[in-house]
């Protein structure tokens, strides 16, 4: 566990000076006198989703074979003979080839669908594809780089790295160095295949990526395995994706880019409260992997309970901070008067984010075991619930009803995952220090809330995060909700004493 411990804590503070990095360029975005419209600054949060989409189609299930098959290409098999990365680059290339096709096939049911709200989109629908293909082969590089405990190096890249690269273009616009956004976007589009240059170089200089388009013996011996979680996988996780994605491209169908434009600044925002995530995922996929391969049940379980406490935590803890803030914020750094609609918007997507970290890392658990033919079940679950409750819920409320419908898919979504693996391994996520940690953060909020509630501006933005921190973080340490606090705080202390020294 101190390994995860340590990886996800450097992890998780190169995502939130990747969030810090990001709010700068949503608040350039957003601000008074910003040279986007934010129909623009829709566009790119567009991009994203669109190319994430392209990723997941055109991945053929490499990613999860990658990080599922590893350990036993890596104890098998020398560095030179390794020929895992080789096969996932050429099979995902290919379904990207496959993706490029449809994508010429079907532009005019693309018109037809987003030219009346989401002409920009229309405009630069091809700018996407190279979006999309670096995002392609910056996961594949990513998930092997996690395998060889570079977890910590890939979050600077893609939390960093990419948004530095997106605040560079900002300013060269705002300062009439790009003199349009037409040229800004194409550059956009490019901004992966920078950060996956990198990766990539970064990888062959520490000699740990070779390519042999030999056929291995761990590959004859598993190659049946490896086809069938590949196509499970595929379907299951393109499914997924689309789960994911597809409020922005309803609100983009149905309401335009502007709509789009607000309901990103929500999504970016609520993004926050997820970030722990993204660090704890990183660090446990290849410990989860080689756990189920020696069969040590206990440290599986352990995992997940010690995910599920310390994400609930942290996003109950980030949740409140950004609520008491929130109008605020809008108002005191001067965003656009219509960005204020966005506020709702995080509620539910910030309710829907902390329902999936207070379950721990499930997915991944369920991934990297024997059945992670599931993965598929319940990936087509949310499909079916998001879908059509996303269109339902946004024709009738608005931008607001992708919110509602975020929270109730993701409410069922996870609550079958947790009877599965009750049911298949006895290991559930929760204790009374669930419920605990949720009564603290309320508590805390309303005391917060009330005290402050005729205070406003930057000092009382300041004060209401400070006072909420220090009664949060002194509640759980004072009923130990969570055994990793403590080693943090140790390891702060000692870190502390060395530089001084």
């Amino acid at each position: 566990m101190s390994q995860i411990r340590r990886q996800s804590i450097i992890s998780t503070v190169f995502v939130y000076a990747g969030f810090f990095i990001g709010f700068i360029n949503t608040y350039l975005f957003t601000r008074h006198g910003s040279p986007f419209t934010p129909s623009q600054y829709g566009l790119t949060g567009i991009f994203i989703a669109v190319g994430n989409l392209m990723f997941a189609f055109a991945n053929m299930g490499m990613i999860s074979v990658i990080y599922k098959f590893y350990p036993y290409y890596n104890d098998n098999l020398p560095k030179k003979k390794n020929d895992l990365l080789t096969w996932a680059l050429i099979l995902s290339l290919v379904g990207f080839a496959f993706v490029i096709l449809a994508g010429i096939i079907f532009k005019d049911l693309v018109i037809r669908k987003f030219g009346a709200h989401s002409p920009e989109f229309v405009q630069y629908y091809f700018w996407v594809f190279p979006f999309g293909l670096s995002l392609l082969l910056y996961s594949i590089f990513e998930v092997f780089a996690w395998n060889i405990r570079k977890s910590i190096f890939t979050t600077f890249l893609r939390e960093l790295l990419f948004r530095l690269l997106t605040t560079i273009l900002i300013f060269l616009l705002s300062f009439k160095l790009i003199n349009s956004f037409d040229l800004f976007i194409k550059l956009y589009a490019l901004t992966y295949g920078v950060v996956a240059a990198v990766l990539l170089i970064y990888l062959v200089s520490k000699k740990e990526l070779y390519l042999t388009f030999t056929v291995s013996r761990v590959t004859k011996k598993f190659y049946k395995k490896i086809i069938s979680l590949a196509s499970l996988i595929y379907v299951g996780g393109t499914v997924l994706m689309i789960a994911q994605f597809i409020d922005t491209l309803v609100i983009m169908s149905v309401l335009g880019t502007t709509s789009a434009g607000i309901y990103t600044l929500g999504s970016v925002v609520a993004g926050l409260v997820q970030a722990p995530q993204r660090g704890a995922i990183a660090a446990s996929i290849p410990i989860l992997s080689k756990a189920w391969k020696d069969k040590d049940y206990n440290k599986i379980s352990l995992i997940y309970q010690r995910s599920g406490i310390n994400l609930l935590i942290a996003s109950l803890g980030i949740f409140v901070v950004v609520w008491l803030n929130y109008t605020d914020a809008v108002t005191t750094f001067g965003l656009k008067p219509q960005y204020l609609e966005s506020q709702w918007i995080f509620f539910f997507l910030g309710m829907a984010r902390i329902i999936d970290l207070g379950t721990g890392v499930n997915a991944q658990i369920i991934g990297t075991s024997v059945f992670w033919r599931f993965e598929l079940i319940s990936g087509i679950i949310l499909f079916m619930l998001i879908t059509p409750l996303s269109y339902l819920l946004v024709k009738h409320f608005g931008i607001i009803g992708a919110g509602y419908s975020n929270v109730i898919s993701f409410t069922i979504y996870n609550f079958i995952r947790i009877i599965f693996l009750q049911r298949k391994f006895k290991m559930h996520p929760f204790s009374y220090k669930t419920l605990y940690s949720i009564i603290i953060a309320i508590v805390c909020f309303y005391a917060c809330y009330y005290t402050f509630i005729s205070f406003h501006g930057f000092l009382a933005m300041v004060l209401k995060s400070s006072v909420f921190i220090v009664l949060y973080g002194g509640a759980i340490i004072y009923f130990d909700l969570t055994p990793d606090a403590l080693p943090i705080i140790d390891s702060i202390k000692k870190r502390t004493k060395r530089i001084i020294k």
